[in-house]
């Protein structure tokens, strides 16, 4: 069987470049140091004066500079999603090698909220006073603009969008441009998430619905998925994007294959606006369509990045989910949230994790679970606690779950050729 085509005659999608910004760390090498040593990136907010707010914590990305990424003018004039998106892409061509095809080259990014700073500011502008609110409140707010720069600033004139669907928003979009190009209608993507989302509104949402942890005496130890003392997510922000291209193209030009991306797969809960099934249905089908569409055994995966996000209901929902989709080989599979590290990047989420599921499969090395002290009988798996491990697996899952019942799956295996 060729390297290059699936059994089914489609294009075989390789990862070739990575870039990431995250709490954790800005480039591919700082984020996997952080990793390696399970660094937590979450400490008190210093965007702005938390003031009264329950929730004073979250996983702000430190030492950006956005003229180090961007021209000087859009530094001052577009929002601080659209720097994240901007810089991600570049690390990723960069560590691609450029972007072969841009003619026939899609771009396809995902947020959930889109430029949340830029909204806050626009309607707290003194109507009395229109002429104050800025020109670029619009297309600095609405949600498909880093897919729109992103298109824009690497010339790629193929497939364009940008998916909303929550915190599953990037894993969909990373989906979305594997079978763009697997199916042969782009010859390239630039794809992934961007979110800029730590800003009064957001925060004060989030603690009013009781989702995020109030550890704010002790930021490091607040994200702590599949913990019996966890007490709710840790909202950040960040961007990842990543390069994809066929398989065959990669090996031609030399390109350094990260993994393939192997299957993907959807589904929805149907069940509520914010919880999750807590038996995991929905995700457990989102599991097994995209090992199907991979043509992956459940017993071929040895690794599972979870979306838990150290709230009560969804890590054990998830736990569940996973027993549901992998058997009795549920127990034989290393599972971990890099959130207890990163905290929960909404929209981005799904591709930092697609990203490090990448790297995994790549590197031979699983991150940990940290700040996992305390096993509740509910999360009853391997979450890899506190220290990673030398592993090499054949493929690996990344899982992303949102707010609507959405459900996103990866599958990432290791380059064919390297079986």
């Amino acid at each position: 069987m060729s390297s290059a085509v699936r059994p089914d005659g489609r294009r075989r999608v390789a990862v070739t470049g990575i870039g990431v910004v995250t709490p954790i760390g800005i480039g591919v090498p700082a984020m996997w140091s952080a990793l390696t040593a399970g660094r937590c990136g979450i400490g008190p907010i210093a965007r702005f004066d938390p003031g009264r707010l329950p929730v004073r914590i979250a996983g702000e990305v430190h030492d950006f500079d956005a003229r180090d990424w961007v021209a000087r003018k859009d530094a001052v004039r577009l929002d601080r999603v659209l720097h994240f998106a901007e810089a991600a892409a570049r690390m990723a061509v960069d560590d691609a090698g450029g972007l072969p095809g841009a003619e026939r080259g899609a771009a396809i990014v995902g947020s959930a909220i889109g430029g949340a700073g830029s909204i806050e500011r626009g309607v707290h502008t003194d109507l009395d006073r229109p002429h104050l609110v800025s020109p670029f409140f619009v297309p600095n707010s609405i949600a498909n603009m880093p897919a729109a720069l992103v298109a824009q600033r690497f010339g790629l004139r193929g497939p364009s969008g940008a998916t909303v669907t929550a915190c599953a928003a990037s894993t969909d979009a990373i989906g979305q441009a594997m079978r763009l190009i697997r199916d042969g209608y782009a010859d390239i993507a630039l794809t992934g998430g961007a979110e800029s989302c730590i800003v009064s509104p957001i925060v004060a949402g989030f603690a009013n619905m009781r989702a995020l942890s109030v550890r704010n005496d002790d930021p490091a130890a607040a994200s702590r998925p599949f913990d019996a003392d966890r007490d709710g997510f840790v909202l950040a922000e960040g961007a990842a994007m990543l390069v994809l291209e066929p398989l065959d193209a990669a090996v031609r030009r030399g390109a350094h294959v990260y993994a393939e991306v192997a299957g993907f797969g959807q589904s929805n809960d149907a069940y509520h606006m914010t919880a999750p099934d807590p038996a995991g249905r929905g995700a457990a089908v989102a599991m097994t369509a995209a090992l199907d569409d991979a043509g992956v055994r459940p017993d071929d995966v040895g690794y599972v990045n979870a979306h838990a996000t150290s709230t009560r209901m969804a890590d054990a929902s998830e736990s569940l989910a996973i027993r549901a989709a992998f058997g009795e080989h549920a127990k034989a599979l290393g599972v971990s949230s890099t959130k207890s590290m990163t905290g929960h990047l909404l929209g981005a989420a799904g591709a930092v994790e697609a990203a490090i599921t990448a790297l995994v499969v790549d590197r031979g090395w699983l991150p940990p679970t940290i700040n996992y002290t305390d096993p509740d009988p509910d999360c009853d798996l391997d979450y890899i606690p506190n220290t990673g491990r030398d592993q090499v697996v054949g493929a690996a899952l990344s899982n992303s779950f949102a707010f609507g019942g959405h459900n996103a799956t990866l599958v990432f295996r290791r380059h064919p050729t390297e079986e």
